[in-house]
């Protein structure tokens, strides 16, 4: 069995140093802690041995600082791990396609599978294949390890469909959530923990810091 952290990119170094106190958290003894803990079960985890990002700026620079903090590890950059290719979308906002790149746009809000946004764009399928291809192949090279993964909503999305084929929704992707996912040998895939924002409380960045609608992938691909 693998287990992959897989994160989401941040927007703030604030956001950078909050995750790596998830991630490289210890034992403490008061009940709130300890029922983080027993919910992460890091003490019955290896440690994090190797930590992987899309090479998009976001994403890297998230990677850069949980890497720093855990031991000074290595970041190896996978440009499979990016977000989706928006094609004639890449590079603008959500208001200025909707208006200027209606073609594109329309493609994009579908959610038609295998629709290729214009402009040489990803289908949903092609992102699919791109993306579980990729966090597979990073699981089989590091077999038994505990590896860190940092990506973007988009692809994080398509991975959840990975483990969960006929739902549940994967629903909002939050910047710097953390999910745990277990991958077996037999390409068998299961998420323990989803979505966990808990290192963001009393900060504030739980009101305003967070992207993950329908179009934020766009503002991912921009970076």
């Amino acid at each position: 069995m693998h287990t992959i952290l897989l994160i989401t990119q941040s927007l703030f170094r604030e956001q950078h140093l909050l995750i790596c106190m998830k991630v490289h958290y210890k034992k403490r003894k008061s009940r709130e802690k300890k029922e983080r803990e027993q919910r992460w079960q890091l003490s019955m985890e290896p440690r994090i041995s190797i930590v992987y990002s899309s090479d998009l700026k976001r994403a890297y620079e998230t990677a850069e600082t949980i890497a720093r903090n855990c031991g000074g590890l290595e970041v190896i950059k996978d440009p499979d791990l990016r977000e989706r290719h928006l094609g004639d979308l890449q590079g603008y906002s959500p208001r200025e396609t909707a208006k200027n790149r209606q073609k594109a746009y329309q493609a994009f809000v579908s959610g038609q599978k295998d629709l290729e946004i214009p402009g040489g764009g990803e289908s949903l399928d092609q992102l699919y294949q791109r993306c579980t291809s990729c966090l597979y192949r990073i699981a089989k090279k590091h077999r038994g390890k505990r590896v860190v993964v940092v990506s973007h909503g988009g692809a994080i999305r398509a991975l959840h469909g990975r483990a969960f084929p006929h739902g549940p929704s994967a629903g909002k992707i939050m910047n710097t959530s953390v999910n745990i996912f277990r991958i077996s040998d037999e390409d068998e895939w299961t998420i323990k923990v989803w979505g966990d924002v808990s290192h963001l409380n009393q900060t504030g960045f739980l009101d305003s810091g967070f992207g993950g609608d329908k179009t934020s992938d766009l503002d991912d691909a921009k970076s």
